[in-house]
């Protein structure tokens, strides 16, 4: 590495540089460090300590016109229950809103992210997979699963991937503050920041923590190695006007900066170039987590971009509403992020995805501030500049508004389950739903091999257990003639109305049985549901016994999904056996439906140990991945439906939108972005000296 910080990580970095919120000031008042504000300032803001009212209160006062552009508790997932947070939101009318009322969203991921939140992996510190006396189990309280032995994935695992609980590798112990690179920032720059009253930091930790999202490479890195570059500073901006003087003297020092949301990207976008010499910031929008306001009348809300999912629903839910927006990572993920990536939630039937959630943005760029100026439901004036937005993936400037709908709480949910005697009848039910529009909230099928794994993740007694509630098994195998290892499941989730619920049911299953589908009961599909919050957690476990696991998705038309599920497996399956892999997983789910085609989710993984002592498993599996993905594409698959394109998928973006496609993108990025300041290298590579 080079040469190293001589900080400790998360320390206070020195006299250039104001820092909260790190390892040594965890309960610090961002407010009360950084922003220092003059007792005459303090009495304008009224009698109270007021950390949220000051942050409203320093923004609004340091709005400025800018050069050619516009003026500008602990949580129990997945599913948050409304609490009374009484100053969570301040909920008024939009022609009443002043910026001085707004109230912060507690959110529940600390500014220190470590207090919560593993360093080298995924999720909260007291929930993962781990071994006790010989057997796997899942700790803390948080998940369904948690603080439950788990003998029969003890056995899959042993079986399918052929690990020795027994043998263990444990990763590498938090960086010490001689293994961090020496941030290159220059003196100049730091002081602007300083002036500017926008905490910032050069601690080694506060720059690990952001230089990585939640691949594969990422994980197996933390563990075993090191990364080639790191940010060399971190910023907190408190709202948009802070976003404002940021861009604007980054763009005068010509410093990289790579926004960082979340921290759940699984497509390499948050990570820093390696050939990249400029300085590196990262733009941390965490403490951008305000509801800005709600319009009662009209279902819309504005947000910052930093705040994160659960802490969004938490707050909505508590007036009343829902975005109904809950993709996988929704713990953790942030608004922005889903903007900025294109995001799908699980519920996408009901409340549509994020492009249809979307109603403005505001879009701070190195040339100016895209918005737009009106708030109506749909507009025939020219391109959706919201779309120049959408999918941007930090290339070309900073969410840090979103303006979206939101719905009232549904009055009830019911989720149900319908067993299929094979993958292929399955789809073929999902393609009716979706061809008669009767899609519930949810609708998801998982392959033979899925539906069996996913069987695993119980406690005793019983393999199979839940399926069988409700059901007999002889009824299933022997008059239905349901084979144990063909047969899969789809779990549904309906909300509304109650009648509207139960007239849909009927529809649904009545479609099911036309394809010898059997309905499994509520149980199994809300249990189904909810394990999607937990699989996150097993890559963890896996590396820990020489597996190494991943997941990726695509979008096709229907009547090649069948084909590409079985073109992909095949081909994994073919190549592990040319690798000398003995023990692998590879397994399917379509995740969503849509008129014209579905999402589907692949999982595959392999244990490492037959590979020769001088191949790298991380190598190979993203060898084998790339491979997954050709064929893919020639199976008439998408690069991508809601990962994203990061770095890790960008060899192909070219192919998915032709050499035009490609120059457009470019023509738009030298207009925003014409120093490339927003060079985090994601959708296409392009050389600072090319703009």
């Amino acid at each position: 590495m080079a040469a190293p910080d001589q900080r400790e990580p998360g320390a206070a970095p020195g006299e250039d540089v104001k820092q909260a919120g790190t390892a040594d000031h965890p309960d610090q008042d961002a407010a009360a460090v950084v922003v220092m504000k003059s007792a005459a300032e303090q009495a304008a803001d009224g009698p109270g300590p007021g950390g949220s009212e000051m942050k409203a209160t320093a923004c609004a006062a340091a709005e400025q016109p800018r050069d050619g552009a516009d003026n500008d508790p602990q949580h129990q997932p997945p599913q948050p229950q409304p609490q009374p947070l009484q100053q969570a939101v301040c909920s008024i009318d939009r022609s009443c809103v002043q910026r001085r009322g707004v109230k912060n969203v507690q959110s529940v991921i600390p500014r220190n992210r470590l207090e919560l939140l593993k360093w080298n992996g995924w999720g909260y510190k007291d929930s993962m997979f781990d071994v006790k006396n010989d057997v796997l189990c899942f700790t803390g309280k948080r998940y369904p699963i948690g603080n439950q032995t788990l003998p029969y994935f003890t056995d899959w695992a042993i079986k399918k991937l052929g690990i020795d609980v027994n043998r263990r590798n444990r990763a590498q112990p938090l960086p010490k503050p001689s293994d961090f690179p020496k941030a290159k920032v220059e003196p100049a720059f730091l002081s602007e920041l300083k002036a500017l009253r926008i905490s910032h930091s050069i601690a080694g930790l506060d720059r690990l923590v952001r230089a990585h999202g939640q691949t594969l490479h990422d994980t197996f890195i933390l563990r075993e190695g090191a990364f080639e570059r790191i940010p060399d500073v971190v910023v907190w901006p408190e709202c948009h006007e802070d976003v404002v003087k940021i861009v604007d003297i980054a763009n005068k020092y010509n410093i990289v900066v790579i926004p960082f949301g979340g921290g759940t990207s699984v497509s390499g976008a948050v990570s820093c170039p390696t050939k990249e010499l400029r300085t590196i910031l990262s733009l941390d929008t965490s403490q951008m987590n305000r509801i800005l306001w709600i319009d009662h009348g009209n279902l819309v809300a504005c947000c910052e971009a930093g705040i994160v999912g659960q802490d969004l629903e938490r707050a909505l839910q508590a007036q009343g509403y829902t975005t109904g927006h809950e993709p996988d990572s929704y713990e953790f993920s942030s608004l922005g992020g889903w903007v900025a990536t294109r995001a799908s939630g699980m519920k996408k039937n009901t409340y549509g995805n994020i492009e249809e959630l979307l109603v403005s943005v505001r879009f701070v760029t190195p040339t100016g501030v895209l918005e737009k100026k009106t708030q109506v439901p749909r507009m025939s004036c020219g391109p959706d500049f919201n779309h120049i937005v959408l999918g941007s993936e930090g290339t070309l400037g900073v969410i840090t508004e979103a303006t979206i709908k939101i719905r009232p709480l549904p009055p009830c949910k019911k989720y149900g389950s319908i067993v299929f005697p094979d993958f292929e009848s399955g789809v073929k039910c999902l393609r009716e739903v979706a061809r008669q529009r009767l899609q519930p909230s949810s609708i998801r099928l998982m392959d033979n091999e899925q539906f069996k794994f996913g069987q695993t993740l119980r406690p005793p007694p019983g393999y199979l257990g839940l399926i069988l509630d409700g059901l007999k098994r002889m009824y299933i195998t022997k008059i239905k003639g349901f084979n144990v290892d063909t047969m899969c499941v789809a779990t549904l989730v309906f909300e509304g109305q109650k009648k509207d619920i139960e007239h849909h049911e009927k529809k649904i299953y009545a479609i099911a049985a036309n394809f010898n589908g059997i309905p499994a009961g509520e149980k199994n599909g809300e249990r189904g549901y909810m394990l999607t919050f937990v699989i996150a957690y097993i890559r963890d476990l896996a590396l820990e016994f020489n597996v190494v696991a991943e997941s990726f998705e695509t979008s096709v038309p229907w009547d090649r999904t069948i084909t590409l599920c079985k073109n992909v497996k095949h081909r994994i399956g073919e190549e592990c056996k040319a690798q000398g892999i003995d023990h692998y997983f590879i397994s399917c789910r379509v995740t969503q439906t849509y008129d014209v085609g579905s999402c589907v989710y692949f999982y595959f993984g392999f244990n490492w140990t037959s590979l020769p002592e001088t191949s790298d498993p991380l190598s190979v599996y993203e060898r084998l991945e790339e491979m997954a993905r050709d064929e893919i594409l020639a199976s008439g698959g998408s690069l991508s439906h809601h990962h994203g394109v990061g770095k890790l998928r960008a060899k192909w973006f070219c192919g998915q939108v032709s050499p035009l496609g490609v120059q457009l993108y470019s023509a738009t990025k030298k207009q925003l972005d014409p120093k490339n300041i927003f060079a985090c290298g994601n959708l296409v590579h392009i050389p600072s000296s090319s703009l």
